[in-house]
């Protein structure tokens, strides 16, 4: 994990990699769980059975939960000691390059873009890429948007 000491040395690092997060398995039961809490029970994602004879030969996390692993993966890759609050201000250019299957291991790389003064403190964007062991594409790549107080 990297540690700044505060924004303006964040800023400093513009255009870097900002760190690399532990791999983390993504289990059956987590998607089945966000199946429940999104009403998407897509068979690819939530029957084992019928994917292991469907297109990736098992069953696949969904887009969106990948994407939710983005700020536990963030934790691990970066912090800012002087911010006192954090708040999720969004995405932009959210893309899945390839299927991310259930029961792999993941990792976030964590790229700074920009950090821009803005009402609240400072908009913090970062490109981050979400990998999965085996797999030779990322599985997701989005620029996060959040907004840091000091």
């Amino acid at each position: 994990m990297r540690t700044f000491k505060n924004l303006a040395e964040l800023a400093s690092c513009t255009g870097e990699e900002l760190g690399v997060s532990d791999w983390h398995e993504v289990t059956q039961e987590q998607v089945n769980l966000f199946a429940e809490a999104t009403g998407d029970h897509q068979w690819i994602h939530v029957d084992p059975e019928k994917a292991a004879h469907g297109p990736f030969g098992r069953t696949i996390a969904h887009g969106y939960l990948t994407v939710s692993l983005i700020p536990m993966l963030s934790a691990e890759t970066y912090k800012v000691e002087s911010v006192r609050m954090g708040v999720n201000y969004g995405s932009d250019k959210v893309r899945f390059p390839a299927p991310l299957p259930v029961g792999s291991r993941v990792r976030g790389r964590a790229k700074l873009v920009e950090v821009v003064p803005v009402a609240l403190g400072q908009r913090v964007t970062v490109e981050f890429t979400v990998e999965a062991e085996g797999v030779d594409k990322p599985v997701c790549v989005a620029r996060t948007l959040a907004i840091f107080a000091e």
